[in-house]
């Protein structure tokens, strides 16, 4: 195994540097012309980028200001434009829209590559804001005071140069901001945790420090502010130990006071003067990944005990809890499906409605705001595109107001859920999309993804353009359930966490192999593709299971876990990984870590590695370094680097449009062509 300081590629790791930046390039002149001269990768690039900047989309809400709000790309603007109507206009077939910034001309004329990453309002009024913009999709962004009446950037306001940062709004002329304040201001991670106040005209140097975490603090620290509609509110700080457990402190002008919140608790909202928590470790007699609330002045005076308000069972989750004027949302997974809660509060407790929506589909909230109970939510599937409802929260009455266009044709394809047994003997869900007519002889072109990590759950969602150029086309679908996500609560993640990792690889081969029992596909016929975590999931299958698939799609992966640690925002996730400092989590990691664990002369598939050069939170690193080994090793692969988009490769529409072609051209190149004389022929 591989030493790290015998590593002849740690010169990769420096993201920018000219000698790093020229051997990307030149691995992307060898890989680019074999995927995009296939015929099929016009087609494919064309298809999805006409599916993700159709006109017919739907304009996903947010409740602002008495307006309703949205950010919306197209060919026209790829970078996108923040607009508004009113909400008797959104009501209409085609709403009237006001540009309120387009962030294509804001990037013209700065000379900019600007790329939207959300906005933050004042309280209660709203018609302030902070916009965030990320210069080439990094999650490092700028911070620039907006007003939402006349729709321009308030002169000689607030303005926070780039950094990885956090600011929140207590009133109108002041922020309580965590950022890069200098030397010594950063965890490990690069992540602030000196939180200051900012003063309106006053220089970021002369910002008052209000609260400090350590340096030695695994992420962030930063404030936050909830309010309701009874005008409640609640400022807290928010320092982020370790990625799962953090001190929640109560921030008041006359100083800051401590919780005894427990470390895997969150807050969720503010609704009827009760603090709503979500929690993901028991507190006191409430279990963990419930809902539970308190009131505000008894959470604030540290008495008095939280008072359950949802608990999910062994096959249930919950995904999302939201606020209106007066209820709580909550959006549950059963059996991964989703499911539509809405709590009410009174002198007799909580009490709960169902809402009446579409079965076997993913919910979740759109938009919600305290000055209403009208909130909206999306509901989609694999084979259903996304729709909108509106949701009259006083009484759960939905209605469905607006649904996008089928982007495929469906009408051949139906959805199916099995289960797959673990090497512990524990069943593992997954959902198969494929045609009503496959025939099962192993003999289908099958791509299948998971995520597995973090407590995040994967549920149904409408497969768009994979759909278009996949689906439609006879190829099959394959989402796995398995553990480290969050899609039976906590235990589900806890299950994989660490040192127990293993468990969530031995989950995602017993589902290949259980496709291969069924005869739904053999692994001739068998690619998978994963990003971020899922990266590293794939990178780990590669390495351990070459003989059960045919492609592998590695995305901005982690991949070297042995320095993990060391790449971009890497320290931050030791609480989900272990790190190499402890002997036990050291053995481990060097155990899976797909960097240490490739092998000369292994007939491993030709894997497409890919990154891009933007992403400060995995780093393109990971990806450059495994490519150079492969190549070392004289193993065969592709790689590609995009030069822009971050972490999640959307700095506009074209460039996920080309990133989901590439993929799908070598998915197609693998799974779809014919080997003829031991060398795979291109069907041009």
């Amino acid at each position: 195994m591989t030493n790290t300081t015998d590593d002849p590629y740690v010169w990769l790791e420096d993201k920018d540097g000219a000698k790093p930046l020229a051997w990307v390039e030149a691995e992307n002149a060898r890989t680019l012309p074999r995927l995009q001269n296939d015929s099929r990768y016009a087609t494919y690039y064309r298809q999805a980028l006409d599916i993700a900047s159709a006109k017919d989309r739907i304009p996903m809400p947010n409740q602002l200001y008495g307006r309703i709000y949205n950010f919306w790309r197209d060919q026209a603007h790829p970078h996108g434009i923040f607009r508004w109507t009113t909400e008797a206009g959104y009501a209409a077939p085609q709403p009237n829209w006001t540009t309120a910034l387009d962030i294509d001309a804001l990037g013209k004329a700065e000379g900019k590559t600007w790329v939207f990453k959300g906005i933050s309002a004042l309280q209660p009024d709203e018609r302030l804001c902070l916009i965030a913009l990320s210069e080439g999709g990094e999650d490092a962004v700028t911070y620039r005071e907006f007003d939402l009446e006349n729709g321009q950037f308030v002169p000689n306001g607030f303005v926070l140069p780039t950094s990885k940062q956090d600011a929140t709004w207590i009133d109108r002329d002041t922020l309580l901001v965590a950022r890069d304040w200098g030397q010594g201001t950063l965890t490990q991670s690069g992540y602030p945790f000196v939180v200051k106040i900012v003063k309106r005209g006053q220089p970021l140097a002369q910002a008052v420090e209000v609260f400090r975490g350590a340096p030695g603090d695994q992420v962030s620290t930063g404030a936050n502010l909830i309010t309701d509609a009874q005008g409640n509110r609640l400022v807290y700080i928010t320092r982020g130990r370790t990625f799962f457990g953090s001190d929640k402190l109560i921030w008041t002008p006359t100083g800051v006071k401590p919780t005894t919140l427990p470390q895997r608790t969150s807050i969720a909202g503010l609704m009827d003067g009760q603090v709503v928590f979500q929690t993901s470790e028991p507190w006191g007699a409430i279990p963990e990944g419930a809902v539970a609330a308190m009131p505000l002045a008894d959470f604030v005076a540290g008495r008095g005990q939280p008072t359950l308000v949802f608990a999910p069972n062994k096959r249930q989750s919950v995904e999302q809890v939201a606020v209106t004027r007066n209820r709580l949302i909550v959006e549950t997974l059963d059996n991964v499906r989703g499911r539509a809660l809405v709590f009410s509060h009174g002198a007799g407790g909580w009490t709960s409605r169902q809402v009446a929506l579409p079965d076997n589909a993913s919910i979740a909230v759109a938009s919600s705001t305290d000055r209403s109970d009208k909130a909206f939510l999306t509901v989609n599937g694999f084979l259903d595109p996304t729709s909108l409802w509106t949701l009259d929260a006083a009484d759960a009455r939905v209605e469905k107001v607006r649904s996008l266009p089928p982007k495929f044709d469906a009408s051949n394809a139906v959805v199916e859920q099995f289960e797959a047994t673990s090497t512990d003997g524990t069943r593992i869900p997954y959902f198969i999309v494929h045609r009503r007519d496959v025939k099962l002889d192993g003999s289908t072109p099958t791509i299948m993804t998971a995520y597995g990590g973090f407590e995040l759950s994967r549920t149904p969602t409408y497969l768009g353009s994979t759909g278009k150029i996949w689906i439609e086309q006879g190829g099959s679908f394959v989402l796995a359930n398995i553990r480290g996500g969050g899609e039976f609560g906590p235990a589900w993640h806890e299950a994989g966490r660490k040192t127990k990792r293993q468990i969530i690889y031995d989950d995602f081969a017993a589902v290949a192999r259980d496709l291969s029992a069924r005869k739904l596909t053999s692994p001739a016929r068998l690619g998978i593709y994963g990003g971020s975590n899922g990266g590293l999931l794939m990178g780990v299958e590669f390495n351990q299971h070459p003989d059960l698939w045919r492609a592998v799609s590695i995305g901005v992966p982690l991949l070297d876990m042995i320095r993990y640690e060391h790449i971009a925002a890497g320290a931050s996730w030791v609480d989900e990984y272990g790190s190499v400092t402890v002997p036990e989590e050291k053995a481990f990691l060097e155990k899976i870590s797909p960097y240490q664990n490739l092998k000369r002369g292994v007939a491993y598939p030709e894997p497409y590695i890919w990154t891009t050069t933007k992403d400060d939170r995995v780093g393109p690193q990971h990806a450059r370094k495994f490519a150079a080994r492969m190549k070392e090793y004289g193993l065969p692969y592709l790689f590609y680097e995009d030069t822009a988009g971050g972490h999640s490769g959307d700095a506009d529409i074209a460039q996920g449009a080309k990133l989901a072609a590439l993929q799908m051209t070598y998915f197609s190149q693998k799974l779809i062509d014919q080997p003829v004389g031991g060398a795979v022929q291109a069907a041009k």
